[in-house]
């Protein structure tokens, strides 16, 4: 007995703004019915004393400390710019 209906799967389509013909719904229900049968299969394994894994490493921080630091000399920064103006990067204009 099928568990998903074709009135499910039009819904679905009709949320997933797809436009699914009429001979097609019958291929959409099995598909539909093998990814609950999964996800039932992955209901069904004991998960009781398995910690939530949020990173598949076991990172536990990976920031470096904040620490203010000079930055970088303008006049340094902008040497190689082609154009520059009051102390900026000067670009072609793009929009009028």
């Amino acid at each position: 007995m099928s568990t998903i209906t074709k009135e499910q799967v039009n819904h679905i389509a009709h949320l997933s703004r797809l436009e699914i013909q009429e001979d097609e719904v019958d291929g959409y229900i099995e598909k539909l019915e093998k990814v609950v049968d999964l996800f039932n299969e992955l209901n069904s394994v004991d998960t009781e004393n398995i910690k939530p894994t949020y990173h598949v490493l076991d990172l536990v921080n990976v920031f470096r400390e904040d620490v203010a630091q000079e930055g970088m000399n303008r006049e340094e920064v902008l040497k190689n710019s082609k154009e520059t103006e009051a102390g900026q990067f000067k670009v072609p204009t793009i929009i009028e």
